[in-house]
């Protein structure tokens, strides 16, 4: 008689796909403000990551699953989002703010004082 296993691969054992999310910036004079539409990503699936001059954006979506059942094989994936940027120098990536709401992740890098422009007064005389 032989023995019948069923396996079922995580997320952690088999590395998954990512999907581009589509992303708006929006540049004023104080820095800029980045849209990034993932949804069905909750705020702890998401991380954010600043290494250098790279900005990493990544988000899983979970499956919905009736409370008590998992599945066993299942044809539909879940999305995982991954979008990589390179910030400028001019931008201040230690006073990064973020939001997370109705899937679009908003965020506001602000210019660093320097390179923000400022107004000159003339002195008459």
């Amino acid at each position: 008689m032989s023995e019948k296993r069923t396996t079922v691969a995580t997320q952690e054992q088999t590395p998954q796909r990512a999907v581009l999310p589509a992303v708006d910036v929006y540049e004023d004079d104080a820095g800029i403000t980045l849209l990034a539409d993932m949804p069905g990503v909750s705020r702890d699936l998401l991380e954010l990551k600043v290494e250098g001059d790279a900005l990493s954006i990544e988000g899983g979506v979970r499956a919905q699953t009736p409370e008590g059942l998992e599945p066993v094989y299942a044809e539909v994936r879940v999305p995982r989002y991954r979008r990589t940027f390179t910030l400028s120098r001019e931008l201040d990536s230690a006073r990064i703010d973020a939001s997370l709401k109705d899937g679009v992740l908003t965020l506001r890098i602000p210019k660093q004082a320097h390179a923000q422009p400022r107004r000159i007064e003339v002195q008459a005389g």
